[in-house]
């Protein structure tokens, strides 16, 4: 086993929000974690303040006492501790190998899907809280009102399964919920086809029980291709079936109904249609594993949100101001239907696509995401650190936009266009920041500033 007691253990891109959790989750297995970054940022601060050294830059004798490296796939191969790790004779492990020896340590209940993973993933630690026990868990972001992203408990480790770049393909979970497959990371897959032959790989493959939302296409094109039993999930038909679904400003509620009759009501502290699927999926995984009716219940309605899933900033000039991961189509309409849902009438949108290789291949897919807002402002691309050498821009997404929107598209290819922009035009009851990048950072750049 690699991660002993005791391994020094040096991770490269420490930053990341999933090597983050890595380097808490093995610091507290016992491992002596040491890690690096490219440049400085509160993350790093973060794991300083737990104990766990950390360096800023490039050194190729920052980790000479390691004994096994990781790294983060944003991390190139030529990276100079890379090189000298591997000329060291260091065990080197990939991430995908990395989540295959957790599961080894842990039975691994995990969520998945290209989207909605985080939120499902700390929803279940919540239910798992509920019920007494303090699982292990690794996911991409803190746990509101329970903790930290990297966590060494009790069993099982609740884990977020990452498809980006084939992470899950070594992984055997011992339970996994299915939440949706749409297109995404095709720079690593090639096409939709090899996309979710990885998903069906990794649900024939599930050892135990594997829940599925059912309404979502890209899962029904996976389940098509899987020959185990699954247990279903939809609001029209499954093994179980969410009815009695209301949304409000700030809360859902739905109820869930077995075959067998059993029956569940669920209150959640969260909106949106897409977090009552998430919540759905979670409650059956649950309940699939053995956790009792109202644990799940208890749990799901101590859920308070993700960070940056539809979060509250503050108010500027009489509009909310929300920022939002969503950086796929099918999130993106997601969130500005939960927007709509929760009683705002006149949405703006500020978009910054993510990945020059994502936006070339989607833009056109995003073209209809966008119908629930009234303005939409869409950024240059957030490259992190992919080459660009066709200069692709945002303007690709903005005018896939424009051919179809009823409203007002711009493209701004600075945060200080964006700021001038939304200036011009105000009188919103809502501005959503949405990408996976650093879209809010325009937050701070509001004049003013925003109000509580």
């Amino acid at each position: 086993m690699i991660f002993e007691r005791g391994t020094r253990v040096h991770i490269i891109g420490v930053g990341g929000a999933g090597m983050s959790g890595l380097a808490r989750l093995l610091a507290m297995r016992g491992c002596v974690v040491t890690g690096s970054d490219a440049r400085a940022s509160g993350v790093l601060d973060e794991l300083r303040a737990e104990g766990i050294a950390v360096h800023v830059g490039h050194d190729r004798d920052v980790a000479a006492d390691a004994q096994v490296v990781l790294w983060s796939p944003a991390v190139p191969e030529d990276d100079v501790e890379l090189v000298a790790a591997r000329e060291r004779g260091a065990t080197l492990v990939a991430r995908s190998r990395v989540l295959a020896e957790l599961a080894r340590m842990r039975p691994v209940v995990g969520l998945t899907g290209t989207h909605g993973k985080t939120t499902a993933t700390s929803m279940l630690v919540h239910v798992f809280r509920a019920a007494g026990v303090d699982a292990s868990r690794l996911l991409g972001a803190a746990v509101k009102g329970i903790g930290a992203n990297g966590h060494w408990g009790d069993e099982p480790l609740v884990l977020e399964v990452d498809e980006s770049y084939g992470t899950f393909r070594e992984l055997v979970p011992s339970s996994l919920g299915l939440l949706n497959v749409e297109p995404d990371h095709l720079d690593y897959y090639g096409d939709r086809d090899t996309l979710d032959a990885a998903f069906t790989d990794l649900v024939e493959r599930t050892i135990g029980p594997v829940a599925v939302w059912v309404d979502d296409p890209g899962n029904r094109r996976v389940m098509a291709r899987v020959a185990r039993p699954l247990v279903t999930v939809g609001r029209r038909a499954g093994d179980w079936v969410v009815t009695d679904e209301s949304v409000s400003g700030r809360t859902s509620h739905f109820a869930l109904t077995g075959v067998d009759g059993q029956h569940l009501a669920v209150d959640l502290a969260v909106t949106g249609a897409h977090n009552v699927a998430n919540a759905a999926v979670v409650a059956v995984l649950a309940l699939s594993v053995g956790i009792a009716a109202e644990h799940v219940i208890a749990g799901l309605g101590a859920f308070v949100g993700a960070p940056r899933r539809f979060e509250f900033r503050g108010r500027w000039r009489g509009s909310d101001v929300y920022e939002d991961y969503a950086h796929l189509p099918g999130e993106v309409g997601a969130t500005l239907a939960a927007a709509r849902a929760a009683g705002y009438d006149r949405i703006a949108a500020v978009f910054q696509p993510h990945r020059v290789t994502r936006t070339i291949a989607l833009a056109e897919d995003f073209a209809t995401s966008f119908d629930a807002a009234q303005r939409v402002i869409v950024t240059n691309i957030y490259g992190a650190g992919e080459a660009n050498p066709t200069g692709a821009t945002g303007e690709l997404v903005s005018s896939a936009i424009g051919r179809v929107f009823g409203g007002r598209v711009d493209y701004a290819a600075t945060f200080d266009e964006v700021v001038a922009l939304l200036e011009a035009d105000a009188g919103f009851d809502a501005i959503l920041f949405l990408g996976a990048g650093d879209v809010a950072d325009v937050i701070g750049l509001l004049p003013g500033g925003l109000e509580p």
